[in-house]
């Protein structure tokens, strides 16, 4: 056979297996209801054939064969995919049998999953079928007689949670944004070490309350601003700048004198940077559309409290040392400086070279 020949017929038999594999899509519609919550699967007859080895795959798509495959079907999809309502787990039934949906080339099987009151969050976390790395579930969430939410998984994502639009949603939205913005403040060094140079020189308590309100008030603004997608610099830029405003913050200790306290007016400033740098988390959590106002809101909040808990703590340590005397008061001063600027110029050199 002659040389194109061969090449023709080898690209040909890699090409047939891969035109073989539809577009790796399942879908999940949830629908809430005031004492349930109604799930529907539907996948594509390929991968539920691969997994329950049915060749050919079409053979689903006849009612009849499917109806037989219901057991199955259930025995497959239902360890697949967890419900949960303000945390608890759902127990979900089969509530119908298989149906076809031909213009997806797809079988459906519908879910039942009681619940005791009606949901202020409801979780849901899925990974349909794993062997296929490029998988992915589309879900729908439907609450009263509209589409409320929508929102894809894959392997790297799988988990999602709606928050309803009821008052259990937003107080559920309020608690899970007050403890992300307090476990963020609490785990991110940089932003404590901004603080905790701030704090460095001392004060009577209303400079430092003035200085740590200065910084929240800009910090806020921005953060909203980019959570709401209306400003939003790339994190190459911003993770060197809030590393830079730490090893401005030391400078400055060190060549303060006894003039002008211009520490509000730099919380301020940098504040803006450092709201972008918590936006960036924030973006990562998936917002609910609904309550967009109100998980900023307790995200703002719950960095506050972190950071009140933060400024008294230190604040106290800082003022016991100060008490020693006025060298030892220096000394706080010169070595904590130095370790801010330290730290600061290591964060710049690993997000700008590494």
């Amino acid at each position: 056979m002659p040389r194109a020949g061969l090449v023709a017929l080898l690209l040909l038999a890699l090409t047939v297996p891969l035109a073989a594999h539809p577009t790796p899509y399942s879908y999940i519609d949830i629908r809430t209801t005031p004492d349930a919550i109604d799930v529907a699967v539907v996948a594509h007859v390929f991968d539920l054939a691969h997994d329950l080895n049915i060749d050919p795959p079409e053979k689903l798509l006849d009612p009849a064969f499917a109806i037989a495959q219901a057991g199955a079907l259930a025995t497959l999809l239902s360890p697949r995919f967890r419900i949960t309502a303000d945390g608890r787990a759902l127990t979900c039934r089969v509530s119908s049998a298989p149906a076809i949906v031909s213009s997806r080339q797809s079988v459906e099987l519908r879910f039942n999953c009681p619940v005791a009151s009606p949901a202020g969050v409801i979780g849901l976390q899925a990974l349909m079928f794993a062997y296929d790395p490029a998988h992915q579930t589309f879900v729908n969430v439907y609450d009263g007689s509209g589409l409320a939410a929508q929102t894809i998984l894959d392997r790297d994502h799988q988990t999602f949670d709606y928050f309803s639009g009821t008052r259990q949603g937003t107080l559920a939205v309020v608690r899970k944004f007050v403890v992300a913005g307090i476990h963020h403040i609490l785990i991110g060094p940089d932003h404590l070490l901004f603080l905790v140079g701030l704090l460095l020189l001392g004060g009577s308590m209303r400079r430092l309350a003035l200085v740590v309100t200065a910084f929240t008030l800009a910090h806020s603004l921005t953060l909203s601003l980019a959570a709401l997608n209306l400003v939003s610099p790339p994190a190459r830029v911003i993770e060197p700048a809030i590393a830079l405003s730490i090893v401005y913050v030391g400078a400055d200790n060190l060549l303060a004198k006894e003039g002008r306290d211009v520490r509000a007016w730099i919380a301020f400033a940098f504040g803006f940077v450092h709201g972008f740098g918590f936006a960036n988390v924030l973006r990562e959590m998936d917002l609910p559309p609904r309550a967009l106002g109100w998980s900023l809101f307790s995200f703002n909040l719950g960095v506050e409290f972190g950071q009140l808990a933060v400024v008294i703590v230190v604040a106290s340590a800082l003022a016991a040392l100060r008490s020693r005397g006025a060298q030892t008061s220096r000394q706080l001063v010169l070595v904590g400086s130095l370790v801010v600027i330290a730290a600061g110029t290591f964060w710049f050199v690993q997000r700008v070279f590494f």
